[in-house]
């Protein structure tokens, strides 16, 4: 049994995308190709965006995408304190201050009571992360913000496929912020085979920026209209997700199976589960426990793999301790002392999930 097992998930696909890099190859076609034009638009008639600009990662998207808002330095994008670092790290490198709000109770997403507590004038950004691939709620933060000038650029990095639960008509997350980020970093329910990122966008005017800030802020070779970032999609990526991308509702939908498994044979009295969103896409499914120490050495000697995502709060990281000196974030703290990630390859098999059920039960 394999955490992620993404040489038997792409199996079938291997004899086209050699094919795609033969192509590649021999045309010379590596940066900013014909193949990145193509998941480009795939990728934002997926989502339903209407742009969608490649960059070389996640982190890179959302720095990208809060540089090109060009905001005074040390404008306050709120972020929660339970998320990968990424997400404060690109706040720093944009020269923005990172401002965290508790998750709810037992819901891996940002608090919108939270949110109301922490605007104030110098707010210019809110920043929900879609964790675990479940929905932050983007409908309420736009009503806390009402007409106030402030943007939603949503971390998307775990919520490939995922619609938003907040709002009534059918749309995946992706169209419903001012700018949403993606990573497709290999273990993501979308991952390429190494680093890759994307930005999708509804505006004519952030996608013209976004699409010269991603390529050292040019548009034509020599001309630099803006101090940008050199993190462009290449072609071999491009090809890669644009093949895997036909594949990502089927694998979403095993790993809401998988989910729903968990959800109904876990009784053991001392796991607390999660509350997801209603159409969470799993990219982990996280259990609680106190007594995590002792479920991870049953886990190792039943030869199970696990994962933490993330031991730490951002308030708890170290190179980040100097921005959150004395805060402390009890919902974001619980899930990193106690929170340990299952399986959810979404080709596990049966027996392997009973096994996992069984030993947590037992335990």
């Amino acid at each position: 049994m394999k955490f992620l097992n993404i040489h038997k998930q792409d199996k079938k696909i291997f004899k086209n995308l050699i094919n795609d890099f033969k192509k590649n190859i021999n045309k010379g076609d590596f940066i900013l190709g014909k193949s990145v034009e193509t998941f480009e638009r795939e990728f934002a008639s997926y989502c339903g965006s209407k742009y969608a600009i490649g960059c070389g990662n996640g982190t890179d998207a959302l720095t990208i995408a809060l540089k090109a808002l060009n905001l005074p330095n040390k404008s306050e994008v709120i972020i929660p304190a339970m998320t990968y670092c990424s997400t404060a790290f690109a706040v720093i490198n944009a020269n923005l201050k990172p401002v965290l709000a508790d998750i709810d109770f037992m819901t891996p997403t940002i608090s919108l009571n939270q949110i109301k507590k922490k605007i104030n004038p110098r707010t210019k950004v809110i920043i929900p992360v879609h964790l675990y691939g479940s929905s932050a709620n983007i409908n309420g933060i736009k009503k806390i913000i009402n007409k106030k000038k402030i943007k939603v650029i949503d971390d998307c990095a775990q919520a490939h496929g995922a619609y938003d639960d907040s709002i009534k008509n059918k749309k995946r997350i992706g169209s419903t912020s001012d700018i949403s980020c993606f990573s497709f970093y290999p273990g993501k329910n979308l991952g390429a085979y190494g680093d890759a990122g994307i930005i999708t966008t509804n505006s004519k005017i952030y996608n013209k920026i976004i699409r010269k800030m991603r390529n050292l802020g040019s548009e034509k070779k020599f001309i630099h209209e803006y101090i940008g970032l050199n993190s462009r999609l290449d072609t071999l990526q491009a090809s890669i997700l644009t093949k895997k991308l036909n594949f990502l509702d089927k694998n979403n939908l095993k790993r809401k199976n998988i989910a729903y498994f968990y959800d109904k044979q876990i009784n053991s009295s001392k796991i607390e589960k999660l509350k997801y969103s209603n159409t969470c896409v799993y990219h982990q499914y996280v259990i609680l426990t106190k007594y995590r120490k002792k479920l991870i050495n049953l886990f190792k000697k039943k030869k199970i793999p696990f994962g933490f995502h993330y031991p730490y709060a951002l308030n708890q990281i170290h190179a980040l301790r100097k921005f959150f000196k004395n805060q402390k974030y009890p919902n974001a703290e619980k899930i990193a002392s106690q929170g340990i990630s299952l399986p959810i390859d979404p080709n596990l098999r049966n027996k392997d999930l009973r096994k996992v059920v069984k030993v947590i039960n037992s335990f």
